[in-house]
């Protein structure tokens, strides 16, 4: 089982857009995928055609003691099962900030669901911020994605999320690695786009051997600016199901196809500039 947190504490990046369509594309290739939304505004629920209601078990439960993570999941196509988010899970900051253990609630919990049933893939999307939510998730996960959009502002902030999970490995976490950073919002054939990745690709390859990101992939498919992928969330569907034939499509399943690769090989080479 590969349990990966996407997170980027940026908003805008397509960090939502990428976790709901990475996971609708690993169930549609037969995985069985548990999708977590862990932000409070709970978009990736949405996206998903999952809308906030007050007598919904959401994953604010499962963070509460109230409920297990299999009494509040709900599946939403075949093979894809959804943890969902409402606005009590911006409660959670507060009400966990003097438990003990409080880093490692979302592990114990999808530890307890996984002995019972197990899944291919567990997907995180993250909060933008790094508060008590993406620790949890940081601390349950073994690989990390990182949603990037070319621009060397963008390239500035991804030391503050490296250190980040440096930080979660070295004390709550030996396992976590970064393992993808995926180029959104990707315009073909700007020079700051390349420069960017050329930029990227050339710290990735001269980071010391035992940092997480060491090693990490950039994958080679580009997620384009496409206004279908901005379409889908108001229909409640996936990109393959909203659009099948976009380019966003297309760039999503390329995408998927790369995860799977690794999976098959166990190796995460880095790509070639583009």
């Amino acid at each position: 089982m590969r349990t990966i947190a996407v997170m980027n504490q940026k908003g805008g990046v397509g960090k939502t857009t990428s976790s709901v369509n990475i996971a609708a594309g690993l169930a549609k290739r037969g995985k069985r995928v548990l999708l977590i939304d862990l932000d409070p505004q709970a978009h990736a629920s949405l996206h998903l055609g999952v809308e906030e209601a007050g007598s919904a078990d959401t994953i604010y439960q499962v963070f509460a003691g109230a409920k297990k993570l299999k009494e509040i999941r709900q599946l939403t196509t075949t093979n894809l099962w959804l943890a969902a988010a409402d606005l009590d899970l911006a409660a959670t900051e507060l009400e966990l900030v003097d438990a003990q253990g409080r880093e490692h609630v979302l592990r114990r919990a999808i530890a307890a669901h996984c002995e019972e049933e197990p899944f291919d893939y567990i997907i995180m999307d993250c909060p933008p911020s790094l508060g008590v939510l993406t620790i949890n998730a940081l601390t349950a996960a073994t690989e990390v994605f990182i949603p990037l959009q070319p621009h060397f502002l963008a390239l500035q902030g991804l030391s503050k999320l490296f250190s980040t999970t440096a930080l979660v490995r070295r004390r709550l976490n030996r396992e976590l690695r970064v393992s993808g950073v995926l180029l959104c919002l990707y315009e073909t054939g700007t020079r700051l786009a390349a420069d960017v990745t050329d930029d990227l690709l050339h710290f990735l390859q001269s980071s010391d051997e035992d940092a997480p990101w060491a090693g990490a992939q950039v994958f080679n498919s580009r997620i384009r600016r496409n206004i279908k992928l901005a379409e889908a969330p108001s229909f409640g569907q996936s990109i393959f199901d909203y659009a099948a034939s976009s380019a966003g499509s297309h760039d999503y399943g390329m995408l998927v196809d790369e995860v799977i690769a690794a999976e098959a090989t166990g190796e995460q080479p880095l790509a070639e500039a583009a």
